[in-house]
């Protein structure tokens, strides 16, 4: 099975846990098999693997994401990046393109593709595997997974097929309605549309071309960003005539709300939190170092990390985004493939940021044109290089960089690092990559 994963988004529904490094599907609050944390995508991720071992599993995401995946699934996973956001049409060419260029996917074999952060079960990706299978006999130009509703919802789409056999041909479909328009499509026999979706791979390389003029996935990459924003829903989908959807009857969540994350959640608190015994449909996501105490609260949630604290009734919740837009600064956390880093202290001159790194992994080669540096490490061990000078480093030692000069630091262990930055102008943009001489 070649399957396309997408990836995008900052999942401001789901702030401060989430911001424009760390999505929704990033969170770590599903328990899995383990009975460590998970998150959307790792649970995504290992229930293919357990429907189909040797799928070809490629994640089409933004650059933003790579480090976040990478540390998440391994450096391993395939990983088609957007230089730029273009809506769902253009990624899915560009993952189409990435499979057939440079994964050297048959034209003739099926891709599916699908949302990489749905709550399901096994079953759901046995569907998926079995849509692709559909796919690659032919049994449509471009099949469709239909969700059956449990209720007349007004965050989907709704498919209308001709019968209510498991697999039908599509009649029609119908944008996100009214509560009362979407209770007259069920009564109809609709089914939400999952945006989940299979072809040979031939065909959306054959709309590609007739969308652009591109010889290869190279020269599709290049020409990116002129590509016009469309969704694969109005580009494609809502064109097509032979088309089919198949019908599943499984668990299927959108957890795209505080309300309906914390229905999946099997524990009331993660992280050090208390509720007393008057707390009625409480949750609580505490990623502080503080402990967090709730006294007869009743349908309520609560979240606090470096980004911010969320105290909401959960059904108010769903209108967090307006307000989280609002809120405009610096992006306090984040998980990389080489560790994580946190900002602790922000002051006028001054920024002071605790760094992980993993064993083996480092900072690039950089310099600061505004801003002076100053490292204490705190545990591990490894070596600075600063303007070409190579030293040994372990707890206690500090290290000073004027700005202007080169340096970088590389783990020997995992070693953790309190960064102090100094100067007038603090600021992501003052970076100037080099490479390290060997």
């Amino acid at each position: 099975m070649n399957i396309i994963l997408l990836s995008g988004g900052s999942g401001k529904r789901l702030w401060p846990l989430s911001n424009d490094i760390r999505s929704k599907q990033f969170i770590q609050i599903f328990r899995g098999e383990d009975g460590k944390y998970e998150s959307m995508v790792q649970r995504v991720y290992g229930q293919i693997r357990s429907v189909d071992s040797e799928a070809n599993i490629t994640v089409a995401t933004s650059k933003s994401q790579v480090s976040s995946l990478q540390k998440q699934l391994g450096e391993e996973v395939g990983i088609c990046v957007e230089p730029c956001r273009r809506d769902t049409y253009p990624a899915i060419m560009l993952a189409t393109s990435y499979l057939h260029d440079v994964q050297g996917v048959s034209e003739d074999e099926s891709v599916v593709v699908c949302p990489v952060d749905p709550y399901v079960n096994k079953d759901y990706f046995e569907a998926v595997k079995r849509l692709g299978e559909l796919a690659e006999e032919g049994e449509a130009r471009l099949l469709l997974m239909g969700i059956e509703p449990t209720y007349p919802s007004e965050k989907y789409g709704y498919i209308i097929p001709e019968s209510n056999d498991e697999l039908s041909r599509v009649r029609e479909f119908k944008e996100k309605p009214d509560a009362e328009t979407a209770d007259g499509y069920i009564r109809q026999g609709a089914l939400w549309n999952g945006g989940v979706f299979a072809y040979k791979l031939k065909y959306v390389l054959d709309k590609a071309h007739e969308m652009i003029d591109f010889t290869d996935y190279d020269d599709l990459y290049g020409k990116y960003e002129a590509l016009t924003k469309i969704s694969f829903d109005y580009a494609v989908v809502e064109k097509e005539s032979d088309i089919k959807a198949l019908r599943f009857s499984g668990q299927w969540k959108d957890l795209g709300t505080w309300n309906t994350l914390t229905e999946a959640m099997e524990e009331n608190c993660i992280g050090d939190a208390t509720l007393n015994d008057k707390c009625e449909n409480v949750h609580v996501v505490n990623e502080l170092d503080v402990p967090v105490l709730c006294m007869g609260l009743k349908d309520v949630v609560v979240s606090a990390s470096p980004e911010g604290i969320l105290v909401s009734d959960k059904e108010q919740s769903s209108y967090i985004k307006p307000f989280v837009d609002k809120l405009e600064g610096q992006v306090m956390f984040a998980d990389k493939s080489w560790g994580s880093f946190r900002v602790l202290d922000i002051e006028e001159d001054s920024m002071t940021i605790k760094v992980t790194l993993h064993p083996g992994h480092s900072m690039n080669y950089h310099s600061h044109r505004h801003r002076d540096e100053v490292w204490t490490v705190i545990s591990g061990s490894g070596r600075t290089v600063v303007d070409g000078m190579e030293q040994h480093v372990k707890a206690g030692d500090v290290i000073t960089m004027q700005a202007g000069c080169r340096h970088t630091i590389i783990a020997e262990t995992e070693l953790k690092v309190i960064e102090v930055q100094l100067g007038k102008e603090i600021n992501v943009h003052d970076k100037q990559k080099y490479e390290l001489e060997k």
